[in-house]
């Protein structure tokens, strides 16, 4: 069920000039960066792009889904990180992407590490808005 715009306890604020090809930052200065399409598509590389900015924040979200699960589970994450790979290709709309997540879970053996994940993907804000809507592979 989505939030009610009473319920929102924070929205983040971003502009972006000229797209892939521009800049980016938010409304508080905190973040300002140069945005370029990488050179596999064609552009010169020298800036971060949308897709790396999307697996950093989906990458820090599920890992603090994956740490909520662990205290709900009494499983220690410490030591943990997750990594998102953001991919984007064309597809029949034009263009689309697709994601990966693998999470390092020093602490548990590997079917504890298997089910914290799943349960943290059911959590995770980012998982719960690109459900159904791009293709999401745990490893």
């Amino acid at each position: 069920m989505p939030i009610q715009q009473s319920e929102v306890l924070y929205t983040a604020v971003a502009t972006a000039e000229n797209g892939r090809d521009g800049r980016v930052a938010t409304d508080d200065g905190r973040l300002d960066l140069v945005v370029n399409p990488p050179k596999e598509m064609g552009g010169n590389g020298a800036g971060t792009n949308p897709e790396q900015l999307f697996a950093a924040g989906y990458s820090a979200c599920f890992q603090g889904a994956l740490a909520v699960v662990a205290r709900q589970e009494g499983a220690d994450v410490s030591g943990s990180t997750v990594t998102a790979k953001v991919g984007i290709g064309k597809n029949d709309d034009g263009f689309g992407i697709i994601v990966e997540i693998s999470a390092e879970i020093p602490s548990v053996d590997a079917a504890t590490a298997r089910s914290l994940v799943e349960k943290a993907h059911q959590v995770c804000p980012y998982s719960k808005a690109t459900r159904g809507n791009i293709t999401v592979t745990l490893v």
